[in-house]
């Protein structure tokens, strides 16, 4: 046989092996594959009655594309889902969208190019609910295409008439339990959505306002009380200023008059003022209580009150009060009885109560004006700019202001067992991952108000309440709500609007004077009490979920939002939280750390990721990452993420070429294989226990790095690259050639399985290629067990692979040197002494196997000294390896070989 012949003869992978990448372009026939033999229910059937782990979907917001930060999401739970799954766990993920609302309502209004007075409410609705259909479906199919499993048939949607009416329900219980009241008190309002808002919908922004000193006028006392305000527009609703009773106050003369600050910021004053003079008068906080000034924009009496939250590190150390415009400044009117002044309109403009300079202005550009008329009077004492962290709207993004309006509240603070005591009790029984998830949600509900559940909008669940046309008394009931409730089921939340009220729950009469006319309340609910109530919706309603739920995975966002609108809503209903663990995600950033956007064109599409990379490198980059802080991407950090999934990829090519002509029911037993495939099955073993301890525990980029460095330095460059001449040059059928095949096998049937929650596409079509039986999909079989490893076995294998890296850099060094090229054309010549020799001396003849040599000569010395030398003889055209008694031409083991092969 000529030498150019030799390559016929060998055990070479098949060319036409087909796992060569193309992901965008494979991955739909995958899904195509899935939905035609329905894996998803065969897999929740196969663990049907077995212990159930359910996570709940947070629902994202149905009005666009999906972004990076919901692919994040979406992909983070279906690969702990798929896990549970394989794992034997009957865990059923239904996913949810989260339809009413601003967003959407906003949208559509600049659709139709109307305003809120000039359209039918029912007509509004039936337009949203297209607008959230239409995305409904968009991103479904967008989030299918990311190979996310779910109930994708049958979600839950907070919009559809079933939902709603649980909505209804779970504010009918709060009803129950007197924890709902409707009270005029300052509320986050937002001018451009005229709207109230909650907490949650709220973002904090460094912005600039102006900074001024203001002296009001004493009744019956000759000087002047000194107050710092940077919200110049509330001016017009003061009726009181505040000190604190325990700080000192000093009455400071000055060639322009008295002014009373106190003591501890005199100086500041006097910098920002450029005032000199001299202290004449010194009072307690306390002292100060009663006295009267005259306010700035009336001819009314202020009086000077007491308030704990009276500062000393900046300002003067008197605030100024205006009850109808700021949360404390409400309690402070509480409790001393001031008049609530709100001069603002829902647009945020001056009404008619104010002066006539300002009427008709917005707030904002009043300011001005303000601090113009106050420099008029005299009585600016210093005007100045400052940047401070201020409330924005989530939604608009624009500035919004404490506005005192008629609103509903949950009340955090009534009942022998408050829900903040209740809400506090249950943040300690639950698992927060990462733990300060817990400190952050604890110190959110302890410092939070009432919560604001009325929103003045039309898309939502209307709030079931009525007014007297008589008396004005506002009646509501647990009763009523479900009367209301029942309609709801049958028709959606729309019949709210289309029925009378007497049709909606029939005759009622007034408590208060009998009369039994009313009107329905216009408001609806907060958003977030519609999510928040899918515990009930949702978890308590599907048979194949449960309460409390397992696990809930959000952005660290919800903190402030899901998380504990959930929290609230089920302590106040059912007095426990409605998840035993919390797992929180970072946001999405640029490669340089930016906050994306379209303006810094910085903006990662999930989708356009997945028609450039394929789906399995963005899930690769989900378990690359440290998502429990803010995470990267960019074209870049993908780029890296698929080189590594290269190497993964072509590691199992690697593998499943060399089993083109293995039948499994020819595997060796254990005991029969050769030791490097021993070797290679307990590392695995090894590499197994740490992967699915880091599932557990949902540490996904510690999966990412130790599968990228088992398949490059343990499989690719090792273990594989010493088995080559054995899987190429050995007799096909040889017992060290089924060795290393049945090691191989065991190996990667379960290797694609573990990896297959994390690259689902990939692990499919290589589950496909493994020879023998199979299940119909990776995913019917189950998730491997952790194993027995003989760590003696590995401990003589670590010290081997040891002298192998020795051996390694010299070889380098002759390569650099030119002695040689490959390193077949090497003979190594190695001394040791003591007990690396007797080591050494049990693995002789197996040396130039692992070392990759043609020859190596053992040789006894005192210390470890490798020389690499060039090898003797002449090198087998068919296994490369050098030999100085070559047979027909070949080495005698090819020789051998070739024998039995033509003899065939």
């Amino acid at each position: 046989m000529e030498e150019k012949d030799y390559k016929d003869t060998l055990n070479l992978p098949k060319t036409s092996f087909p796992m060569r990448g193309n992901l965008p372009k494979k991955e739909p026939e995958t899904l195509k594959f899935w939905e035609e033999k329905k894996v998803y229910r065969k897999l929740l059937e196969k663990r049907k009655g077995s212990q159930k782990f359910i996570l709940h979907d947070g629902p994202p917001y149905a009005n666009g594309n999906i972004h990076i930060g919901h692919a994040l999401n979406k992909i983070l739970k279906d690969i702990i889902v798929k896990f549970k799954l394989l794992k034997g766990y009957y865990s059923p993920f239904v996913p949810g969208w989260d339809c009413h609302g601003l967003p959407i309502e906003r949208a559509v209004f600049k659709e139709i190019g109307k305003r809120k007075d000039e359209v039918d409410p029912v007509e509004i609705r039936k337009l949203c609910r297209k607008y959230a259909e239409k995305w409904i479906e968009v991103q479904k199919q967008e989030f299918v295409r990311l190979g996310v499993f779910g109930d994708w048939e049958n979600p839950y949607i907070t919009m559809s008439p079933s939902y709603q009416a649980q909505i209804m329900r779970e504010l009918g219980k709060f009803y129950e339990k007197g924890l709902v009241s409707r009270a005029k008190k300052p509320v986050y309002w937002c001018p451009n959505c005229i709207t109230a808002l909650a907490e949650a919908e709220i973002e904090y922004k460094e912005t600039s306002s102006p900074s001024i000193y203001v002296a009001f006028d004493c009744v019956n006392r000759d000087f002047q009380i000194v107050i710092w305000t940077t919200t110049p527009w509330t001016l017009p609703a003061n009726s009181a200023v505040a000190v604190h009773p325990d700080l000192e106050y000093v009455v400071f003369e000055t060639q322009k008059g008295k002014f009373l600050v106190a003591e501890k910021l005199l100086e500041e004053f006097k910098e920002k003022t450029g005032l000199e003079g001299k202290v004449v008068e010194r009072y307690k906080g306390q002292e100060l209580v009663g006295i009267e000034y005259i306010r700035p924009f009336s001819e009314k009496h202020g009086k000077v009150v007491v308030a704990d939250f009276v500062a000393s590190d900046t300002g003067t150390g008197i605030v100024h009060i205006a009850p109808g415009h700021g949360e404390e400044d409400y309690e402070v009117g509480k409790k001393f009885n001031l008049e609530m002044l709100v001069p603002v309109d829902d647009r945020g403009r001056f009404t008619e109560e104010v002066p006539e300079f300002i009427r008709g202005e917005s707030v904002w550009k009043a300011n001005a004006k303000i601090i113009e008329h106050l420099k008029n009077k005299g009585v600016l004492l210093y005007s100045g700019e400052i940047v401070h962290s201020y409330p924005h709207c989530w939604r608009c993004k624009g500035k919004v202001i404490f506005r005192a309006t008629p609103q509903w509240f949950i009340l955090m603070d009534v009942g022998s067992k408050t829900l903040r005591e209740i809400a506090l009790e249950e943040i300690e029984k639950v698992k927060w991952i990462p733990e300060w998830g817990r400190i952050r949600i604890k110190n959110m509900v302890e410092q939070r108000p009432d919560w604001c559940i009325s929103r003045q909008r039309y898309w939502g669940v209307p709030i079931v309440a009525f007014y007297c046309k008589n008396c004005g008394q506002v009646v509501y009931s647990k009763e009523l709500v479900e009367k209301v409730a029942k309609l709801v089921e049958e028709n959606s939340a729309d019949i709210w609007y289309e029925l009378p009220v007497e049709e909606l729950v029939g005759k009622i009469k007034c408590p208060k004077c009998g009369c039994e006319e009313f009107e329905k309340e216009k408001d609806i609910l907060d958003v977030w009490f519609d999510s928040g109530s899918s515990h009930s919706a949702v978890l308590d309603k599907r048979e194949e979920l449960s309460f409390p739920a397992d696990l809930y995975l959000e952005g660290s966002d919800q903190h402030r939002g899901w998380f504990q609108a959930s929290l609230l809503e089920s302590c106040g209903t059912k007095g426990v939280a409605p998840y035993r663990a919390v797992l929180t995600h970072g946001f999405t950033l640029d490669e340089q750390g930016r906050k994306m956007s379209k303006s810094l064109g910085n903006v990662v599409s999930p989708m356009d990721v997945v028609k450039t990379f394929g789906a399995d490198i963005l899930r690769l980059w989900v378990a690359s990452e440290n998502f429990t802080e803010d995470v990267r991407i960019s074209e870049n950090i993908l780029k890296s993420v698929a080189d590594v999934y290269r190497k993964i990829r072509n590691t199992i090519r690697f593998m499943l070429g060399n089993l083109y002509d293995f039948d499994p029911q020819n595997c060796l037993e254990y005991d029969e294989l050769e030791e490097i495939d021993k070797w290679a099955i307990n590392r695995f073993r090894v590499i197994k226990g740490k992967i699915l301890k880091d599932y557990e525990n949902f540490r996904f980029n510690r999966i990412f790095r130790t599968v990228y460095e088992y398949c490059a330095e343990e499989l690719s460059a090792t273990y594989l690259d010493i088995l080559k001449d054995t899987l190429y040059c050995e007799l096909p059928e040889s017992r060290k050639r089924r060795s290393a095949q049945t090691a191989i096998y065991r190996i990667l049937k379960e290797f694609v399985v573990l990896l297959s929650p994390i690259l689902s596409f990939t692990m499919e079509e290589s589950y496909s290629h493994i020879p023998g039986e199979r299940k119909e999909s990776v995913f019917l079989e189950d998730m491997p067990e952790e194993e027995e490893v003989d760590w003696n076995l590995l401990e003589r294998w670590e010290k081997l692979l040891k002298f192998k890296k020795l051996t390694n850099e010299e070889l380098e060094r002759a390569r650099e040197s030119k002695l040689i090229g490959h390193s077949l054309e090497a003979r190594v010549v190695l001394e040791a002494g003591g007990e690396d020799y007797e080591f050494l001396l049990n693995y002789k003849d197996f040396l130039p196997y692992l070392f990759i040599v043609s020859q190596v000569e053992l040789k006894e010395g005192k210390d470890l000294k490798i020389k690499v030398e060039r090898a003797k003889g002449e090198k087998c055209p068919r296994c490369w390896i050098y030999t100085e008694s070559l047979v027909n031409g070949v080495c005698p083991r090819c020789s051998e070989v070739l024998r039995e092969l033509e003899g065939r």
